[in-house]
């Protein structure tokens, strides 16, 4: 994310209250707004569509579709999230800026074939029942959002930080009309809709990075050669995300908590729209985890490293260590801070909140838990960000196994104790990983300077 935070430093350097609103800002949209876009948008479509010609059968069909087009694509998108990014900025630091372009066309075509096989098996075994036009719709919107998953990771490397959010509020904008003008075809209309933004999304960025980073080849595979990646990063991606979506999986499947929508896939009604819900409430809190990471700490973590590259003083280092440390826990308590706030604001407003929606307010102690959750959750995120920074990949794929297992038998355990502990499991499992996470942390930040002059005499 170095892009993006040497743009918010220029933006605090100003030392104004309105650059300072404009830095968290800018963080907030890039941070969480592809994701927010994303649900506000298939929200919106949904909503629309219940006062057009489309039943309410289908628009429930249609949520539900492109939530597990999402869940998958976003699983599936995990084996190469970290990986390649570290795979980029390796390139990039060894100014090979070159192999970016091709090496992406590659990545696309590897992602590609593996989204292609995987959705043609899941149609063959589980949508036999449905429209052939609904099938192929759902085939292409899952490619599609394969490949836009692994494009949107070059957003915290290019510059034009307000055309890519412009460009995504334009996609969605896209999806929606289109939505509408097809939406007397019902479900099939509104999934084409979807796709007809999608595409846009992904062709448009596809483009600005061709801008940004021309080659001189083609296609490249460099970045599956094992002496250039991490398996432990492949780990850390792919677990993290089955991890945010096992509890839903679990909810969906489960006969005592869900219902059949279409074909093969249930949902969970009282599970899933305070979930999704709460995940919106962590758009402050994602703010400031960018600045305070890509800012603060990404400046501290400089000053330590090029003091060991260097030859620094003994007492120069460990006074930057001492700082890095600092500055690390303070933006945990920040965040912790700003989270804490914005969800207690939520608790004390959530009857209004959820009744101008027009959900129940039985909802009300589902919603406050997985607040918490989604909260706690976003903690774990800056734990790992930092460890990250520190290449503590082993304790990074940890966390995300314990995070992983621990949200599947947690959730279990709830689902059999009844209704009132819905959510707890998803909350349980972020509060281990979390607390597990500050002290792995801890004794990393403890062994710093061993571990890095052991490793530049490497």
């Amino acid at each position: 994310m170095a892009g993006i935070g040497f743009e918010i430093r220029r933006i605090l350097k100003r030392d104004s209250f309105l650059n300072l609103f404009e830095a968290y800002g800018l963080a907030g949209i890039i941070s969480s707004g592809p994701w927010v876009l994303s649900v506000l948008g298939v929200m919106l479509i949904g909503i629309i569509s219940f006062t057009l010609k489309v039943s309410d059968t289908q628009v429930v069909q249609f949520l539900v579709s492109v939530t597990y087009l999402m869940a998958v694509s976003l699983t599936l998108s995990g084996l190469f999230q970290h990986v390649f990014t570290r795979w980029v900025a390796d390139r990039l630091y060894g100014k090979r800026s070159d192999l970016i372009l091709p090496n992406l066309m590659g990545l696309i075509w590897v992602t590609t074939l593996l989204s292609l096989g995987l959705g043609l098996m899941c149609m063959v075994l589980f949508f036999s029942d449905t429209t052939v036009l609904y099938r192929l719709l759902m085939l292409a919107n899952f490619v599609v959002l394969c490949n836009l998953w692994p494009v949107t990771i070059f957003l915290s490397s290019m510059k034009s930080y307000r055309r890519i959010v412009v460009v995504f509020a334009l996609g969605y904008a896209t999806a929606v009309v289109g939505a509408m003008l097809m939406s007397r075809f019902g479900l099939e209309g509104l999934l084409a809709g979807l796709l007809l933004g999608h595409s846009l999304l992904f062709f448009s960025f596809f483009y600005t990075i061709i801008r940004q980073y021309p080659g001189d080849y083609f296609i490249r595979f460099d970045f599956t050669q094992r002496k250039q990646i991490f398996p432990a990063l492949i780990l850390t991606g792919l677990l993290f995300n089955a991890a945010v979506w096992a509890d839903k999986f679990i909810f969906w499947f489960h006969p005592d908590t869900s219902q059949p929508i279409i074909a093969s896939l249930r949902a969970s009604v009282i599970y899933d729209l305070p979930i999704f819900l709460a995940y919106l409430s962590i758009i402050p809190g994602m703010a400031v985890f960018l600045v305070r990471m890509e800012t603060d700490f990404a400046e501290a973590y400089e000053r330590f490293y090029n003091a060991v590259r260097e030859g620094d003083t003994l007492d120069r280092i460990n006074r930057f260590r001492d700082q890095m440390v600092i500055v690390a826990r303070n933006g945990i308590y920040e965040i912790f801070k700003v989270q804490g706030l914005t969800v207690i604001v939520i608790f004390l407003w959530s009857e209004e909140i959820l009744a101008a929606i027009g959900i129940s307010p039985l909802y009300i102690p589902l919603f406050h838990i997985d607040l918490v959750a989604v909260s706690i959750q976003l903690l774990l995120l800056a734990i790992q960000n930092v460890l990250f920074y520190l290449d503590a990949r082993g304790i990074n794929v940890i966390l995300c196994a314990l995070f992983f297992f621990g949200n599947i038998i947690f959730t279990f355990i709830t689902i059999e104790m009844g209704a009132s502990f819905y959510g707890y499991g998803f909350a349980a499992a972020t509060l281990i990983s979390a607390l597990t996470g500050l002290w792995l942390l801890s004794r990393k930040f403890e062994k710093l300077e061993y571990e890095t002059f052991m490793l530049q005499g490497r």
